[in-house]
């Protein structure tokens, strides 16, 4: 076989000296030939059949590559094909039916392409032949290598990776290294990108190491399918067993009349009258369990009717934990894990009262409103501790499935029951305390309104027989205790409101902050971090500066976070022996946590033309709103910027027709509207802002622009305008005030409608600053308008 290689070798270099003005060339898809090797395949396009035509025809060599994308007629380029070819010979040509042209070629040598034309209806190919670089290998060394080839070879027929044992028998008599490379890649069903890459490896020394990685992967890949195989086989053939056993049982069983005490069906029907459910859950069992004896096994609906009844076996129809009614343990605990939440504890210390002497066993449905970080989550939790209630807690946020709630019906391919049936299984009661978290963040798509979903499971007439898609009998909820939390009470459409008792967490104020820090947070960040109150301690001051210049919240949160930031810094000086404890003051703070990110002096409280400080209600509390105003010359309108919404433009538009009708405003020329543009902005135009609460401030802004009079820096105000000066009451009077007193203002102006809010604010807020009430806007101009002679206009 070698000499005849040498042969062909020597014909061929005898053809390129006369053919380098180009030879045939032909662009296979999806295949490689290797030098030496003997291929036949099937070509029908035009060009090619042209192509392999006109080499027998002219007994000339021809030069093969393989496309690396799909060729059309005449339009290939260099870059379609692989640089790196073979040099062939056409041996025989077949013609077949429909076009068809079964050619065998003779691999001869790698050549690389130079450059090829499309002549005459088909590729011709200039080229330059490759020779093989033996990197001066000796002869031990190819000996080892052809050795080698061969161990990998016989394993290879082991596996049957070579089908062609004639082929293989050949394999073993080649003693030229370079030709048993090329035959060995050629008779192994190796991935076309390795067989390219062996054909474009001029080393023989890297081609035969490429070759074995190739060899040894397809073994390996080979022996895993192998061992895959032998388990599927071993797993059918258990299970064919266990089921032939199994009928066998059944049989016998059947003909000695002997009952199995351990067979399910006993087993079932021996929880069904442990557990001692309901009577139409009784029966319902009592069916489905009959239904389950007389089915096969192996059967897909036994597999489901397993589940089912198993599910509802482990539901706590009768278990129940026995309720704290001692009122004075659940006020201590309340007490002991929660500052403040005055109204939620005197709800709880009510509903036990009520319970306690009337023996009735519904619970009341509660839904605490209120900012992040005001203690919603964690009141649920105390509330279950002090009235000795199993706590579980679900998650509503961004759900938007029905079926989370009310269950799959049970055909479904895994089905399961509902989130509230679910949970309730999961504590072994039938009466715990469930949290339904973030109630307000729930939404609706094509499979259903969450939200409507909750109506049955939170009304107390309804949710004694609460239907879950899943158990297909009712379930009594009445026992459950609901708490519900929320951030926006808007978020919650209005029938679902209606069923439960809302209690609105408020904003934290800075006394509430620093007591819950001192007697709450740090005990609970210590034991986090794992210091001592020896190591770590903090001054009165710098905790007030933390909440002053730190944090700017509604809760703790944030608070809590700078804690831990302190503690962590801590540890890592005690860990590293820099100290042994700290004391953290004023100075110390600024040390750890950096410059303050919160100043009074970035307040700007002056007098100002065209500048009023309003107040806003946020989902994470309240907020100082700065309104300014300027007048321009122009065409005239109303200029509106600062990212706001529908509601706040039209509270403009009725604030400027408002001031309009001022007799100081009708004293300005008939034409100065028409001439001046008055341009209304609200700071930080990246924030979404929007109500009609803003009334009363923008026009303040409006007329103190156009009269050129300052307004009272120190002043902040809300409150909805009419057209004709009234001032309409508003809402989230404590989170704005709070922002008003944390601001530093000293004169707030409110809706006198609203007075009657300002009894149920906490005197520590309230302190420090008058608050004035007002039904009509000359009122407010009357009193926030500064009463001096030089004026800073803005």
């Amino acid at each position: 076989m070698s000499d005849k290689k040498q042969q062909d070798g020597l014909e061929m270099n005898q053809e390129i000296e006369f053919k380098m003005q180009g030879v045939p060339m032909l662009i296979v898809r999806d295949m490689v030939i290797m030098p030496g090797a003997n291929v036949h395949f099937d070509i029908q396009r035009d060009f090619s059949v042209k192509a392999v035509s006109e080499a027998l025809e002219k007994n000339e060599i021809m030069f093969v590559t393989m496309a690396k994308k799909p060729v059309e007629d005449g339009k290939a380029s260099y870059d379609h094909v692989y640089s790196v070819g073979t040099l062939v010979r056409v041996k025989q040509i077949l013609k077949l039916q429909k076009g068809l042209i079964r050619v065998m070629f003779q691999g001869l040598k790698r050549a690389e392409l130079v450059d090829f034309h499309f002549v005459d209806e088909y590729y011709r190919a200039e080229f330059v032949p490759l020779e093989d670089d033996k990197e001066e290998m000796t002869v031990q060394e190819e000996t080892a290598a052809i050795r080698s080839l061969r161990d990998v070879l016989r394993q290879c027929e082991k596996r049957k990776i070579i089908q062609n044992p004639v082929t293989s028998e050949a394999l073993h008599h080649v003693d030229n290294l370079e030709l048993l490379i090329d035959l060995i890649a050629e008779s192994v069903n190796v991935q076309v990108l390795s067989k390219q890459s062996l054909l474009e490896t001029i080393s023989v020394r890297k081609r035969v190491e490429k070759l074995l990685q190739i060899l040894i992967n397809e073994i390996s890949i080979c022996d895993i399918r192998a061992e895959l195989g032998e388990k599927l086989k071993d797993c059918v053939n258990k299970n064919q067993r266990e089921y032939v056993l199994r009928e066998q049982m059944k049989v016998i069983r059947k003909e000695l009349g002997v009952d199995n005490v351990d067979d399910e069906e006993n087993q079932y029907r021996q929880l069904l009258e442990e557990a001692n459910p309901p009577e139409e859950v009784r029966e319902k069992l009592e069916k489905e369990i009959s239904r389950f004896s007389s089915l096969s096994y192996s059967s897909s609906e036994s597999a489901v009717l397993r589940n089912y009844i198993e599910t509802l076996l482990e539901y706590p129809w009768n278990k129940e934990s026995i309720d704290n009614n001692q009122l004075k343990d659940a006020i201590e605990k309340l007490e002991q894990d929660h500052y403040g939440l005055t109204k939620v504890k005197e709800r709880i210390v009510d509903y036990l009262a009520v319970r306690s002497l009337s023996g009735r066993k519904d619970a009341p449905i509660l839904c605490l409103v209120g900012p992040p970080g005001t203690g919603k989550t964690s009141i649920a939790k105390s509330i279950a501790a002090a009235m000795h209630k199993e706590y579980a807690r679900i998650a509503l946020g961004g759900v938007r499935d029905e079926a989370e709630i009310r269950g799959h019906r049970k055909t479904y391919i895994g089905a399961m029951p509902g989130r509230v049936v679910s949970t309730i299984s999961k504590t072994g009661v039938k009466n715990p305390l469930i949290l339904l978290d973030e109630i307000d963040k729930t939404s609706s798509d094509y499979k259903g309104d969450v939200a409507s979903a909750l109506l049955e499971v939170l009304d107390g007439e309804q949710n004694v027989k609460f239907m879950d898609h899943y158990f297909e009998v009712p379930v009594d909820l009445s026992g459950v205790l609901f708490v519900a939390t929320a951030n926006d009470i808007a978020g919650i459409p209005d029938a679902l409101r209606d069923r439960m008792e809302m209690i609105e967490v408020n904003s934290y104020t800075e006394n509430e902050k620093f007591q819950i820090a001192k007697n709450y947070l740090v005990d609970k960040q210590l034991q986090k971090n794992g210091l001592t109150k020896r190591q770590f301690k903090i001054t009165d001051g710098a905790m007030l500066k933390l909440i002053r210049s730190y944090t700017k919240e509604a809760g703790v949160r944030t608070l809590e976070r700078n804690i831990n930031l302190l503690m962590q810094k801590t540890a890592r000086g005690i860990v590293t022996e820099t100290f042994k404890s700290v004391t953290i003051n004023e100075k110390k703070l600024q040390e750890f946590l950096g410059v303050e990110k919160y100043s009074n002096d970035e307040r700007g409280l002056q007098d100002a033309v065209g500048v009023v400080h309003g107040l806003a209600w946020t989902r994470v509390g309240g907020d100082t709103l700065c309104v300014e105003a300027n007048i321009l010359d122009g065409k005239g309108g109303l200029t509106l910027t600062g990212n706001l919404g529908d509601v706040m433009k039209e509270s403009a538009q009725i604030a400027l027709s408002f001031i309009r009708t001022l007799p100081e405003i009708k004293k300005l020329p008939e034409d100065f509207f028409e001439k001046h543009i008055i341009h209304l902005h609200v700071p930080e135009g990246a924030t979404p802002k929007d109500g009609p609460s803003a009334g009363i401030t923008m026009s303040l802004a409006i007329y103190s622009a156009l009269t050129n009079k300052a307004v009272k820096g120190n002043v902040a105000m809300t409150g909805e305008i009419t057209l004709k000066g009234i001032v309409l009451p508003i809402g989230g009077l404590k989170e704005k005030l709070l922002a008003a007193k944390n601001a530093g203002m000293k004169q707030v102006f409110v809706p006198e409608q609203n007075r009657k809010n300002i009894a149920e604010i906490d005197s520590e807020i309230i302190d420090g600053m008058e608050i004035i009430f007002v039904s009509e806007m000359n009122e407010v101009i009357e009193q926030a308008i500064a009463k001096r002679k030089i004026v800073l206009k803005v």
